[in-house]
């Protein structure tokens, strides 16, 4: 778990996702081709937000990885059950603790555990990310998205720069 310091932006959402991927992910999934994020339907990850696209280009194209990307419609991220199952053991083993500083907050979450075997890692991004940042249409009109026939607005690829992909319609 990333736990920032700073507003929630599209960069520090793919930050997170970036380092999870070299701390774990590329250990765990050696050859995978596609990496799949579901994703909340607002926030710095939201399907309207295009720095959140832009940043994902830049890591697929960093990690050379296709990325595909679901967003759980608009009121239903209660139904991802990672953060259904993750956020109630942290909840559960801070209870009661003032969480007066980020080191506090960040060892709370780290020592989260449970009976089947959760194991939480966590640590703390003290990047200050900047708000308000916008996408050139350049940029936009640089990103290999391809939306999907199933509500194409929550449901796209990007893949690399350099891989061919079908433009969307």
């Amino acid at each position: 778990m990333n736990v920032g310091i700073a507003a929630n932006t599209a960069q520090f959402a793919v930050q997170s996702i970036r380092t999870w991927w070299y701390h774990v992910g590329k250990k765990l999934y050696d050859g995978a081709k596609t990496l799949t994020i579901t994703a909340d339907s607002g926030g710095g990850n939201g399907y309207r937000v295009r720095l959140w696209k832009y940043e994902i280009q830049k890591l697929a194209d960093e990690i050379g990885m296709t990325i595909k990307v679901c967003h759980f419609p608009a009121g239903t991220s209660k139904w991802n059950k990672i953060e259904h199952k993750l956020f109630s053991f942290i909840s559960m083993n801070w209870r009661g603790r003032p969480l007066l500083t980020y080191e506090i907050i960040v060892s709370l979450i780290a020592g989260t555990r449970n009976e089947s075997g959760l194991r939480v890692d966590a640590q703390l991004d003290t990047t200050i990310y900047e708000t308000g940042v916008e996408v050139t249409d350049e940029q936009w009109n640089s990103i290999q998205l391809q939306r999907d026939a199933f509500h194409g607005e929550w449901n796209y690829t990007i893949t690399p720069h350099g891989v061919a992909y079908a433009a969307a319609v």
